[in-house]
């Protein structure tokens, strides 16, 4: 008889505690008492509440004793939505445009974006001798963007056609080639890439190290200097069976939000700590100083804006053939729950 076996067969002298044993046995574990919450996050800046979370404990702290948090970094949007369709974690920072596929590919079931983390961050940058002045100077050029149909791969499209270009898989001559953000600062050393649409920090290391200069800060480009790059997702499910626990991390993640922009010299210094811990290697000085002066550390999830951004990656070829509904994208209930708390304004 093996060992489970022989538990069981003592239990039977006390049926109550039994048929506990015999439950535990078949309930999911995600609907049991739950004192691990999983958590994905990409050490860059625009992951900050992540990073600095990281480095100095406050989720751990906030979320208490009972609860252990549990870390995965990842590299891209697209590989933190699978992990959170497999159930490998419960919730993630992640970019717009994959939070958007993913709420799309699983027909609106499989998560829903319950707070905001950053805005702004990322820029078309020109290498210096491309011969780019104007718009009209990208014909015939080498682009690149960090992946096709990411977040900045659909503002470049977008940018394009609204200059009177196309690409050349569209019939016109500005080539767009996606390729990972070191590889693009390699290419602009080499003179093999004329432009590139990076998010920070590769932006300001373009500039700083690639010959680069800003063509166009994308802030410039939304209303009141605003665009989502940064936002909080949770697995639907985990949502509903344990809103207590996202509620608190919601919280936490809006009181570390604030902590961040009022402390920032204190903050980039723990995110850049935490990025070396992950990558190996800490941002030099002036490049965070530039990088982190483009972005806004923000729990608004703005959701007009994701909503325009949604339309852009739809003209762009990316949603299909019809414009998905994404009525139920977000959920901000609990967010707005935690504003009340803070007397603050509800964001819809």
């Amino acid at each position: 008889m093996n060992s489970t076996m022989q538990t069981a067969a003592l239990m039977l002298t006390r049926p109550a505690l039994a048929i506990c044993f015999w439950l535990s046995l078949v309930v999911p574990a995600w609907s049991q008492s739950v004192n691990v919450v999983r958590v994905g996050a990409f050490p860059n800046i625009t992951h900050a509440q992540a990073m600095v979370g990281k480095a100095n404990g406050w989720f751990e702290k906030a979320m208490g004793p009972q609860v252990k948090v549990q870390w995965t970094s990842f590299n891209a949007g697209p590989s933190a939505i699978e992990a959170l369709f497999a159930g490998a974690i419960d919730m993630t920072y992640v970019g717009p445009n994959p939070a958007i596929n993913g709420y799309v590919r699983s027909n609106g079931e499989a998560l829903r974006v319950v707070a905001g983390a950053a805005s702004g961050g990322a820029s078309l940058i020109v290498r210096n001798d491309a011969g780019i002045n104007r718009p009209e100077d990208f014909h015939g050029k080498r682009v690149a963007s960090p992946q096709f149909g990411n977040t900045q791969d659909v503002a470049l499209r977008n940018w394009l056609k609204q200059h009177g270009m196309k690409t050349n898989d569209k019939g016109g001559d500005v080539q767009i080639i996606p390729m990972a953000n070191p590889d693009q600062l390699t290419l602009f050393l080499k003179k093999d890439l004329d432009a590139a649409w990076a998010p920070e920090p590769w932006a300001t290391r373009l500039i700083r190290e690639g010959n680069g200069r800003l063509f166009v800060d994308e802030r410039t480009l939304w209303p009141n200097g605003q665009f989502v790059i940064g936002l909080l997702v949770v697995n639907s499910k985990f949502l509903n069976a344990h809103p207590d626990l996202v509620k608190n991390w919601i919280r936490a993640n809006l009181d570390l939000t604030d902590w961040i922009n009022a402390h920032q010299a204190e903050a980039k210094k723990l995110l850049n700590q935490q990025i070396q811990r992950e990558t190996g290697k800490a941002l030099p000085p002036a490049v965070l100083e530039d990088a982190f002066s483009r972005l806004q550390i923000t729990s608004d999830p703005l959701h007009a804006q994701l909503n325009a951004a949604a339309k852009q990656a739809f003209d762009a070829g990316f949603l299909g053939r019809q414009m998905p509904d994404l009525s139920r994208l977000y959920d901000l209930a609990l967010l707005n729950q935690v504003l009340a708390e803070k007397n603050r304004k509800a964001i819809q």
